[in-house]
């Protein structure tokens, strides 16, 4: 299942590669701008960012829960082991993009109420789960995490300027579709 995520994660990369490429040419700059210029973002693209960069903390947090425990599906701690490897690059990659368009990485009191957020208290009650509750519990609240992930990603894809930013929405988008649909497989043996 693993190669099969990425091989969607890759087409994803590809599909909007070749669609943001379909798009430069009807921009025009004064001065033609390079592809690595912080040039061309908008306050979608920061609201992005600053966004999704504690949605996936959260993601990573509550894989970090389901590895340090034990007697968890081992097809369940292979995906938050996947997880948490997709989501701290794309983490420093967003935090890296706010320092370059001097934006604060804040976003202050909206963080549990993003869509797919947990409050304190699931993340408690996955803190606290073990065995197969505690894989259930994970896989559940992941699909809602992702769920939200992508109305988020899709947003960007829809009102986002900057190239990178779009790109990365889309891989999101194709990852987190692909692990819904491997979790609520898992979900179904459980």
């Amino acid at each position: 299942m693993s190669t099969h995520r990425k091989s969607l994660a890759i087409a994803g990369i590809l599909a909007a590669s070749l669609t943001l490429a379909a798009c430069v040419p009807t921009e025009s700059g004064a001065g033609g701008s390079s592809s690595s210029s912080t040039e061309g973002f908008n306050d979608q693209d920061v609201m992005f960012a600053q966004m999704m960069i504690p949605h996936h903390q959260q993601a990573v947090e509550m894989s970090d829960m389901i590895l340090a425990k034990q007697g968890i599906d081992p097809q369940v701690t292979e995906l938050a082991q996947t997880i948490k490897d997709e989501q701290e690059p794309e983490i420093q990659q967003m935090e890296g993009w706010l320092e370059d368009w001097d934006a604060s990485a804040e976003m202050g009191e909206m963080d549990h109420s993003m869509s797919g957020m947990m409050s304190d208290e699931e993340m408690g009650n996955l803190d606290s789960a073990s065995g197969d509750e505690a894989s259930r519990l994970f896989l559940e609240q992941m699909i809602e995490h992702h769920n939200g992930a992508i109305e988020m990603a899709q947003t960007e894809l829809d009102e986002g300027e900057y190239p990178e930013a779009t790109e990365l929405a889309q891989t999101i988008i194709n990852a987190q579709q692909a692990e819904i649909d491997e979790m609520t497989e898992i979900l179904s043996t459980l």
